[in-house]
């Protein structure tokens, strides 16, 4: 968690850009994460020197050797705001941008061709170099809270219904769904990859021993994560996001992944996503599949029918859905629940409160987390009341004590013993047969015993008696107040 002063810091960058005249959040962004790209780069250049020369192995850097100043530590220390800028424009953005040479396969290739460099002052590119270089970023954790704090500037959801993740949200997810270094992992609507990124950190954390293995590293930096945006701007975050937490060439692209165009089937074992709630859908686009198996124009119970074609059997899934999916009457809705619970197997539904997604949204969600079958499986389902996920529920969300997902992650992986717990607790099970019984309803009030506090009221007569007297208190107090204007008069 990033301290005051470190937001302060950040919030002075973000006025000397504004103060500019570059009041575009996503523009804004996307130039400090060209900047701070620049200046982990070299942070990672200068340890793998440091390791090479210690190990006395040779080793090839990134930056041409007669370019000195290409490199972070030189560049910032340059005294001369003209100088800084002009070298920034025609010498390292172009070279940041053709990083990879003639490969235009990776997703950073792709993505930094149209890329432009937007700080067009001297002076707002020294002071935004000296402010960034007073950021603790060189450590991986402060890197991922800095850069969130960044994206929170983006401060109004899209025009198609979707909004940023918290990333407490997006790592108790992953925490969850615990992913594997043979995963291959999907986020159909990625937005800055906030998932695949949480799911990259995950596996970096808990299998170090990957990168001992040439095959499962060579997974991991090429075919382990996987991305769909509309939005090429996200997109390029997107990519730099995914590189500046160490995964060389993620494998993201521009695609409406609803679409034709889409053909994945049975290619992902895991998928992590907080797909579009609302937005415009082009129904003649569509895939027409997706259409087939339930006739809606909700997007949000479509992607979880693409989340049933592109898994693999076995294939797991932690997804973000408004409570409209758990409850709704209509038949695709129905048809949906239906789908997730008697043809494969549904886990878990945790209900999350509606200010999770303040100030973006106020609209109430839950995490479907469930796995491909085709056959069946759903037995007995966990469900979880969140009350709290440790910051307020008002458009402040300031941290606060109380705090549910360290106690879901720890009640998931022990769900099981969770068979006998009573509807009145916090978690329960409820079996599938119960769940067939109400239209596969899934919202947890269904199934929660509500235990309400027994308050006694005094006796009508007694009430209104109190009433009349507190009437006539009124009455003699305005007499009061009456005789004393008059004698003033």
């Amino acid at each position: 968690m990033i301290t005051g002063t470190i937001k302060s810091k950040i919030d002075n960058i973000w006025t000397t850009l504004w103060t500019e005249g570059s009041t575009n959040p996503l523009t804004n962004i996307e130039q400090l994460t060209y900047l701070l790209f620049m200046k982990d780069l070299d942070r990672a250049e200068l340890e793998k020197e440091k390791n090479s020369e210690v190990l006395g192995l040779e080793y090839t850097s990134l930056f041409p050797k007669d370019h000195p100043e290409y490199r972070w530590h030189t560049f910032k220390d340059l005294g001369d705001a003209q100088e800084m800028f002009n070298l920034m424009q025609q010498k390292i953005f172009p070279f940041i941008k053709n990083l990879n040479g003639e490969n235009d396969d990776t997703a950073f290739s792709r993505y930094m061709k149209d890329a432009i460099f937007q700080i067009n002052k001297p002076g707002t590119l020294q002071k935004v170099v000296e402010a960034l270089e007073e950021l603790p970023t060189e450590d991986r954790d402060m890197q991922g809270d800095i850069y969130e704090y960044l994206l929170s500037k983006l401060a109004t959801s899209g025009t198609n219904g979707q909004f940023r993740t918290p990333r407490h949200i997006i790592k108790m997810m992953v925490d969850l769904i615990a992913p594997t270094p043979q995963d291959i992992i999907s986020d159909p609507a990625m937005g800055s990859a906030g998932f695949l990124v949480a799911a990259s950190e995950y596996v970096r954390k808990h299998h170090p021993e990957l990168f001992l293995d040439s095959i499962l590293s060579k997974h991991y930096h090429n075919n382990m994560f996987h991305g769909n945006d509309m939005d090429s701007t996200m997109l390029r975050i997107g990519a730099m996001n995914m590189m500046l937490h160490g995964v060389d060439n993620p494998q993201i692209k521009y695609q409406d992944s609803l679409s034709q165009d889409n053909i994945e089937r049975e290619k992902y074992s895991l998928i992590l996503a907080n797909p579009p709630f609302k937005g415009s859908l082009d129904y003649d686009t569509t895939a027409n599949d997706l259409l087939a198996s339930i006739k809606t124009k909700k997007t949000e119970l479509l992607f979880l029918a693409l989340f049933l074609r592109t898994l693999k059997p076995g294939g797991r899934a932690a997804v973000i859905v408004p409570d409209g999916v758990l409850f709704g009457s209509s038949k695709a809705h129905k048809d949906i629940r239906k789908e997730i619970v008697e043809k494969n197997k549904l886990e878990a539904v945790i209900s999350m409160p509606s200010g999770v997604f303040k100030p973006y949204a106020g609209v109430s969600t839950a995490i479907l987390i469930f796995t491909k079958t085709e056959i069946g499986g759903t037995d007995n389902v966990w469900f979880y009341d969140m009350q709290a996920d440790g910051y307020s529920l008002d458009d402040k969300r300031n941290p606060i004590k109380e705090n549910d997902i360290p106690d879901i992650v720890e009640r998931f992986k022990h769900r099981k013993q969770e068979i006998d717990c009573k509807r009145k607790d916090q978690s329960f099970m409820v079996p599938v047969e119960e769940l067939e019984g109400n239209d596969y309803d899934l919202n947890i009030n269904k199934y929660k015993e509500i235990e309400y506090d027994e308050v006694e009221y005094e006796a009508p007569i007694i009430i209104l008696n109190n009433i009349e007297k507190l009437e006539k208190t009124i009455a003699e107090g305005i007499n009061e107040l009456k005789s004393l204007v008059r004698n003033n008069d």
